[in-house]
């Protein structure tokens, strides 16, 4: 049996989706039901749907951003767009990688939805290039300005935890993991450092060594050792970074 999640934060709209959905798909099991993309993310890696409707716009997090972390955790996790903003749909969704509904959804257009459904739950997954399409279409929204991430989402224990950026007090690569630390917990994602360098905002977060991001707002401090190198401290943790030689023109002013 196929299942699937809703995403919207208008409580009708998601009602409206279940109805259609239940008319042209009857088979189609929806495990839940989101009011916004943090909770449509969780319900993701909870339920681990094979199909996830996501609204574009959506407070605090966007559909598109959603989809972006639901891929990283979920890619095979098959995603259709809820949106009334065709500008975005005609242009990027038509290409193949996802599909999309417009609002209010139609019973004809969403049974064609389904039929591409059907064919890629019985095809390999997800296509390629999603990533690619999911950077256009932020970009797009932005209206052209560059996203930055707004939450990491990374490994505690044996939970996906959403961690917002401004929590994180710095970043530290090895060869296989990033250590992203916060004041009351360390986590571990699978993306080096000049990955994270290109996806967040240069302005928050400072590159002072080749394996270490240091979130600029939380330095509390900085010393030279008795080698003479610059040693950072940050607020709310006992560890101390090391600035090395090619980042020392951060801190001239100090």
């Amino acid at each position: 049996m196929p299942t699937a999640i809703i995403a919207d934060d208008e409580r009708l709209m998601r009602d409206q989706i279940r109805l259609r959905l239940s008319e042209v798909w009857p088979e189609l099991e929806v495990l839940a039901e989101a009011k916004n993309g943090m909770e449509a993310v969780e319900l993701v890696n909870e339920h681990a749907p094979q199909i996830a409707f996501l609204d574009i716009r959506m407070p605090g997090m966007t559909g598109i951003e959603a989809a972006s972390l639901i891929q990283q955790a979920r890619p095979d996790c098959h995603l259709v767009f809820v949106t009334a903003y065709d500008e975005y749909a005609v242009s990027a969704f038509e290409r193949g990688a996802v599909d999309y509904v417009l609002k209010p959804a139609e019973a004809a257009r969403l049974a064609t939805t389904v039929e591409r459904l059907k064919q890629r739950l019985g095809g390999a997954g997800q296509p390629p290039a999603l990533n690619d399409l999911l950077s256009q279409l932020k970009l797009a929204m932005s209206g052209g300005k560059k996203e930055y991430l707004k939450w990491i989402q990374a490994t505690v224990g044996a939970q996906l935890r959403l961690i917002p950026v401004e929590d994180v007090l710095f970043c530290i690569s090895d060869e296989k993991y990033t250590r992203v630390q916060t004041e009351k917990f360390e986590a571990l994602i699978r993306k080096p450092i000049k990955e994270l360098v290109d996806e967040l905002d240069p302005d928050l977060f400072w590159q002072i060594h080749r394996s270490t991001l240091v979130n600029a707002r939380k330095i509390a401090g900085v010393v030279n050792d008795d080698r003479g190198h610059k040693i950072v401290s940050v607020v709310g943790h006992p560890e101390k970074l090391e600035v090395s030689r090619s980042y020392l023109g951060l801190f001239k002013q100090m």
